[in-house]
Order: C-alpha cells, then structure tokens, then sequence
C-alpha cells in the first residue's frame, strides 16, 4: 500500500523581491568613444594650424633693408643693403626687393641704422650730384670748418689756407683776398682721434682738379653758405 504524498511546501507571503536590470554601457566601451573623439578634435586642429602657417608664409613679402649703418648723405651701395622677408602689413611701407637696383647710388637724408627697414621716404631725390659736377674729398681739421653745423646740401666756399710764413699780397702790398671754390656739400665722415673730418664736396668740372690739389696739401678751410630762410 503506497503513502500518501508530501502535501507542498507553502511559499512565505510577502512581496516578491525582482534583481535589478542594468542598462548602462559598459566603461570600457564609453573610453573607447572618447579617446576617437579626442582624436578627432586633435587632427582637426593639426589641420587647421597647418593651414595658418601656410597662409602667414604667404602672406610674407620681400623688401629691403639695411645691412650696416649709413650716415646721411653717403651714397648706397648694393653692400649697404639686404633683402628681408616681412609679413604683409598695410601699417608698413618698406621699399620691394625689386627697387634694389633703383636704390643703389641714392643719398638718404637721415642716418640709416642696421636692420632696420628701407623706406623712400628716407632717400633725397636723385643722386645728389648732377651729371655736371665732380665730387671731391676734403680732409678738414679741428678749426678749420664750423663745429657739427655742416650736413648734407650745405652751400660752402672751399678756402685756400695760406702756408706756413705765406701771406699772399697784391701788387700794391695789400693783402689779397683769400682764393675760394664754391661747392656743396655730399656727405661728412665721422671725426677722427684728432677731430678732423672728411668732407664730400661737389663742385664744377673746372674747380674740381683744383680743389683736390688744394685738398692733398691739406690747406683748405670750410665757410658755410647762408642757409635758406636763415
């Protein structure tokens, strides 16, 4: 005779207890879509920074400049000058590498300072000596020119100093007047140790070989012209 059946185990009363389900992306995967977006952002940005360093390179123009300090009046040389690359600026107005051959033999009218740039604005108009007159050096000492007071374009008379026990006199015994050149003035050296300079003077095709003859015995005084307006 069989027995009877095991009656079934009553579940306990109560709510039922459900496991959370979680739905967020694992943390791997987000770091995954982070880091190829930060790539992204980077080769964007590489792009556009080669793009404005191509640009600024174009935009970069020749011009020309100054390679050694030129004092007022000296003409330049293709020495004096050197060509500079500078970013275009509408605020700047240096003179184009292609005038180079233009500015050579040209005077500037102020003091040309290393490295900085060449505007035309600084240079007199023309050569400063026509086709009709001849350039001659003048060496000058201490006393014999008036003190700093002569610059570029100054009307001077080239006076002969007498020599030594020279006196020149006319027939009658009479001191006779001093020989002058008329002349004007090219450019001026800087002072040597004993203060004497050296003066550029233009003059006419017939006072030149005079003045230089003059010049080489070191017997030549400056008088300074009225200036204009003086």
């Amino acid at each position: 005779m069989e027995s009877p059946a095991a009656p079934p185990v009553p579940r306990p009363a109560g709510p039922r207890t459900e496991l959370p389900i979680t739905t967020a992306a694992p943390v791997k995967k987000q770091r995954r879509y982070a880091a190829a977006a930060l790539s992204t952002v980077l080769a964007v940005a590489a792009a556009l920074g080669a793009a404005a360093a191509v640009s600024a390179v174009g935009d970069r123009t020749k011009v020309l400049a100054i390679a050694h300090d030129v004092p007022a009046g000296q003409p330049l040389t293709d020495a004096d000058i050197v060509v500079a690359e500078v970013s275009a600026d509408a605020a700047l107005t240096p003179m184009p590498a292609t005038d180079r051959a233009l500015v050579v033999g040209k005077r500037p009218a102020v003091d040309l300072r290393k490295g900085s740039l060449l505007v035309a604005a600084q240079l007199q108009p023309g050569t400063g000596l026509g086709d009709d007159k001849q350039q001659v050096g003048v060496q000058v000492k201490r006393g014999q020119a008036p003190a700093g007071s002569l610059v570029p374009g100054d009307k001077v008379l080239a006076v002969t100093v007498p020599g030594q026990g020279e006196q020149p006199t006319g027939k009658d015994g009479v001191e006779a007047p001093p020989t002058s050149v008329k002349a004007v003035v090219v450019s001026i050296s800087r002072p040597d140790a004993s203060g004497a300079v050296v003066v550029n003077l233009a003059v006419a095709p017939s006072d030149g070989p005079l003045l230089a003859t003059r010049a080489s015995s070191g017997r030549v005084a400056l008088v300074r012209d009225v200036r204009s307006g003086s």
